[in-house]
């Protein structure tokens, strides 16, 4: 959205075409004012291409407030929630791989209230102008996802960004290998959708995606990732249930190296593993990366690491 071409439709139907018009009845009318034209029709036209293109609201240093404005139940605990933005072609401006921090003031068991601060990361990237959406599931303990699913329509979040280390870039690499459980699904489906749009300016990068989840009911998003494996052919997807049903053909129990080395691309310079689950989850899958020939993880990841925990 923010690289939009000067020769996209909406700048020939809201600039080029009513001033180009304007500037050739002038001509009709009075020869010798065309020029006059020309530069009101220059001036008119910067203007209307400054409000036609897309601002970038996220700021990094200062908390914003956003309305939410749709509620999306998923299921008892997990629901997409869209926020708007200032205006019908605002972005978030948030670079893709990266994520948001949101704050809010809970009210402690002393009786106190202090501000809690949660990254998350949207499932929506700038393709999307004037909202954004966050993939939510709410847990007993946690303060800011029991705090959002309480919102009322109407009502507010406080947020601040972009933050995190890792940035994609077409091409970057000629793999993923993409491991994720729950709600660590939202960054990896922010890059795959990012791939799967820039196919059409030449993004080759394959991705294979374990996502493990305890019972198939808990896969969120599932019909999203089939149509996105079935429309593109360098994207596939490998479901992992700790407790299946009756039937189930994908894998079984916890991620294990056996998994990783049928679903995933082996080790190679131009191959990248990227994790994002339980912190428990993303330790094991750390240790057996690193045993199946992967560059051993940092604790705390760089974009240049093989193996990339968000």
């Amino acid at each position: 959205m923010a690289s939009e071409s000067l020769l996209a439709r909406k700048y020939f139907d809201g600039i080029y075409i009513p001033l180009g018009l304007i500037v050739l009845g002038t001509a009709i009318i009075k020869t010798e004012w065309t020029h006059y034209a020309l530069l009101v029709g220059i001036v008119l036209g910067g203007i209307k291409y400054y409000r036609m293109t897309p601002k970038k609201v996220l700021k990094p240093d200062a908390f914003q407030e956003f309305e939410l404005i749709e509620k999306t139940i998923l299921s008892h605990n997990v629901a997409i929630y869209r926020f708007k933005l200032p205006s019908p072609t605002s972005i978030l401006g948030l670079p893709i791989g990266q994520h948001i921090s949101i704050a809010a003031d809970i009210k402690q068991p002393d009786g106190t209230t202090k501000e809690i601060v949660r990254s998350y990361t949207p499932i929506s990237g700038d393709e999307q102008p004037g909202s954004f959406d966050l993939l939510i599931k709410s847990y007993p303990q946690g303060n800011i996802s029991k705090h959002i699913a309480s919102l009322s329509i109407g009502q507010t979040i406080r947020v601040r960004g972009p933050k995190g280390a890792f940035v994609y870039t077409p091409n970057m690499v000629r793999a993923f290998g993409m491991i994720a459980g729950g709600t660590g699904i939202t960054p990896m489906l922010q890059i795959i959708k990012a791939i799967i749009r820039g196919r059409k300016d030449g993004d080759r990068t394959e991705v294979d995606l374990i996502f493990a989840n305890v019972t198939e009911q808990d896969i969120l998003l599932k019909e999203d990732l089939d149509a996105l494996a079935a429309k593109d052919k360098g994207f596939r997807v490998h479901y992992v249930l700790d407790k299946p049903p009756a039937g189930w053909t994908g894998g079984v129990g916890y991620v294990t190296a056996e998994m990783i080395q049928k679903w995933l691309p082996k080790p190679a310079d131009d191959v990248k593993i990227l994790l994002c689950g339980p912190p428990p989850m993303v330790s094991g899958l750390k240790k057996a990366t690193e045993g199946l020939g992967f560059k051993k993880a940092r604790p705390v990841s760089k974009l240049e690491d093989q193996v990339f925990a968000f």
